[in-house]
């Protein structure tokens, strides 16, 4: 039996945040119904159609959910999903700012009527305070939260920010609406009672920017751009060797350092140099520090850079672009991959990361567009002529 096998999630979801904490609940065994505009559905299943026509995004969020096309503006649409919530453990949404509560289905009116129930609403920038009714999008909280201020490189007016190229807000935020569904789930199982979770992008990726917040607000100085390495450990990051490759390296305490020096560069004595003796010291003196490394290593391939990291017992890795690790081979001989059902055929899928003990995760197939609208009905007790009429007025 899967962990929440016995659950029941209805998602009134869109784009990343909402449908990224739902398939993970999915995973777990948790029958997702998915709420979709009649017609084209979710508006991330047409980003692109990279998978067989079908869109990466989609893809990867939606997995073993059912979909259900409502129109939740009509009067008919409300008492469906009002139908649905009858039956259901968790309310999870992520629509515009007060959608839900437009719709009447904010989390304290569904609470008064169903106080056994989870509600979860994923927002921008959280459901009170100036920003409250601010659209939001994984981007531009990258900018809010200061994360483009550290990402890229260059100084002053040759700063130049990089967005992060996966939707990190979207999935922070997704990652932090599973965990606390996951707590309200464990507090009802003690109490009975429901919760209402709440989720703001800018919360969740401001938790992730927790070291550069403390370095600036304590440090009294912004983090320094410093593109592939690391702000304030150094040497990290990648360095050039002579064949034209490149190897990122990681040297996190004094006695890593001098088995680098020793081993790697072949020069114990540079380990007590006045420039580099501590961490501190070699971020200071970053630009020197790499220029001297890479000399030496012009005089190497990249195999024989990584040979004597290997003899160091030194953290290090290659530089994979996006189908290398697709194909990585620790994947493989770890059997990370699936095949899973789509409308466009079996599809490759990656296993969910974390591994628990008799617990093989749920990872069946992409909905089409309200697949599942008529079975879902019939189950709610609606007769074919009322899902037809339905279906005529535009309500599925």
């Amino acid at each position: 039996m899967q962990p929440l096998a016995d659950i029941t999630v209805v998602a009134v979801e869109q784009a990343v945040a909402g449908p990224f904490a739902t398939r993970h609940l999915a995973d777990l065994g948790a029958r997702v119904i998915k709420v979709e505009r009649p017609g084209a559905g979710d508006f991330a299943r047409h980003y692109d159609g990279a998978v067989k026509g079908m869109s990466s995004h989609f893809v990867w969020l939606n997995r073993s959910k059912e979909s259900i096309t409502l129109d939740v503006k009509t009067a008919e649409g409300k008492q469906v999903l009002g139908q649905l919530l009858d039956r259901a453990d968790v309310l999870v949404s992520n629509l515009g700012p007060g959608a839900m509560g437009r719709l009447g289905f904010a989390s304290d009116t569904v609470r008064r009527t169903h106080p056994h129930m989870i509600t979860c609403e994923i927002s921008g920038y959280g459901a009170s305070g100036p920003y409250q009714d601010r659209k939001a999008y994984d981007l531009l909280v990258q900018a809010e939260s200061g994360l483009l201020s550290i990402t890229g490189g260059g100084t002053g007016t040759d700063a130049v920010p990089a967005k992060v190229g996966i939707s990190v807000a979207d999935i922070a935020a997704g990652m932090y609406a599973y965990s606390g569904i996951l707590t309200a789930l464990l507090k009802r199982h003690a109490t009975g009672e429901g919760s209402t979770v709440e989720v703001s992008l800018l919360e969740a990726l401001g938790e992730w920017m927790g070291y550069p917040a403390y370095y600036a607000r304590y440090g009294g100085v912004q983090p320094q751009r410093v593109g592939t390495h690391h702000a304030t450990i150094a040497p990290y990051g990648d360095v050039e060797s002579g064949d034209g490759g490149s190897v990122f390296l990681a040297v996190q305490n004094e006695r890593e350092w001098e088995r680098f020096c020793d081993v790697v560069l072949g020069q114990p004595e540079l380990a007590k140099d006045s420039r580099f003796r501590t961490n501190a010291l070699r971020v200071d003196h970053r630009d020197a520090l790499i220029e001297l490394i890479e000399s030496v290593f012009r005089g190497s391939t990249t195999p024989e850079v990584i040979e004597r990291l290997m003899e160091a017992d030194l953290a290090y890795a290659e530089v994979n672009d996006v189908i290398d690790f697709v194909r990585h081979p620790q994947l493989a001989a770890r059997d990370r991959w699936r095949e899973v059902d789509s409308p466009v055929g079996r599809l490759s899928a990656l296993v969910p990361p974390a591994d628990i003990e008799d617990v093989e995760p749920t990872m069946s197939a992409i909905p089409d567009v309200g697949e599942h609208t008529d079975k879902i009905l019939l189950n709610l007790g609606y007769r074919s002529e009322d899902i037809e009429r339905f279906r005529r007025e535009g309500v599925i």
